[in-house]
């Protein structure tokens, strides 16, 4: 495991937090964009190859950054009167648990500012949140700064729960040393907001290792890009299947989620009626010939050393 030490006192934590303005969060793109905004020596600039992360769909590395004057021109997609249990992205409009764990991540890579998704799980310390490795470091490049979690995010910038930011930052080696996506795996230990911790204002969901292959999950993010606006908490749900490549460990889960929902949480055994679950895995990359196909990491043995270093922080 690779630890990372954020904003360590509360001086630090106080910058962060007055850093993340309300101008600064509406600007910051998905971080799946990192390779088209800078010149990046860091693994997601190399990713507009054969296997592309869920933000690059129909981009290739010439072209520009879509703009925000076109994203508030897209439709918004309305909820679903009640949860499917087969969507490939609607707007989650049941409330619940999840409504609250889940949540938006503002963080600053190579000076540019960028957006993840993250959920908050039971931890030791009250702190943890689970996300992608790439929305905490750039593979074999840097780390991420300015990094901060806003539960329950809502339209608009608002923050119901709060703005929680990272004291200290936790990757597996293989995703740090080469950004195997077998390894796309990040917890954050969060710093306490006006004295209380994460997990005492929203609460949060369970976590699992090593759990069967295929059935029933649902997947939760942030999706930034057309036909999403990052304003509100979008779901996908169906059955997993194995990466039909072969070229990862990962599950696929039919979803249609764009950039931005990048770390967002995947659930087994969820109660669609409470919003409460178990997360298995969460949403990491799209193969560039099929980008109704999210894949994420299964969570087995290092996963589960990276969630109990991480939970004791």
């Amino acid at each position: 495991m690779v630890e990372h030490v954020a904003a360590r006192t509360p001086a630090d934590q106080q910058r962060v937090l007055d850093y993340w303005t309300p101008q600064r969060m509406a600007k910051a793109l998905p971080i799946e964009l990192l390779g088209l905004v800078t010149s990046g020596k860091g693994l997601l600039s190399d990713l507009t190859g054969g296997r592309v992360l869920p933000a690059l769909t129909g981009q290739t590395a010439g072209q520009a950054v879509p703009g925000r004057t076109a994203r508030t021109a897209v439709p918004r997609h309305h909820a679903a009167a009640a949860p499917s249990a087969s969507t490939v992205g609607t707007r989650w409009g049941s409330g619940g648990l999840v409504a609250r764990t889940t949540g938006r991540v503002f963080l600053t890579v190579a000076g540019a500012d960028f957006v993840c998704s993250a959920s908050t799980v039971k931890s030791a310390n009250k702190d943890l949140v689970v996300t992608a490795g790439h929305c905490v470091k750039d593979g074999a490049g840097e780390w991420a700064a300015n990094w901060t979690f806003v539960p329950g995010y809502g339209s608009g910038g608002k923050a119901p729960f709060g703005q929680y930011t990272a004291r200290r930052m936790f990757v597996p080696d293989p995703w740090s040393r080469s950004g195997d996506d077998n390894y796309d795996v990040g917890m954050v230990a969060l710093a306490t907001s006006r004295g209380r911790h994460v997990a005492d204002v929203v609460g949060t969901q369970e976590i699992a290792f090593n759990a069967p292959r295929g059935g029933q999950a649902y997947g939760f993010g942030y999706p930034a890009d057309p036909p999403y606006d990052g304003g509100h908490l979008v779901y996908c749900a169906g059955r997993l299947r194995n990466d039909p490549h072969g070229q990862t460990r990962d599950q696929g889960l039919g979803c249609a989620m764009t950039a931005g929902s990048s770390g967002g949480p995947w659930m087994t055994t969820f109660n669609a009626a409470t919003g409460r679950g178990t997360i298995t895995s969460l949403s990491s990359f799209k193969y560039s010939d099929d980008q109704r196909t999210m894949y994420g990491p299964y969570f087995g043995d290092a996963a589960k050393a990276l969630y109990t270093m991480a939970g004791r922080a």
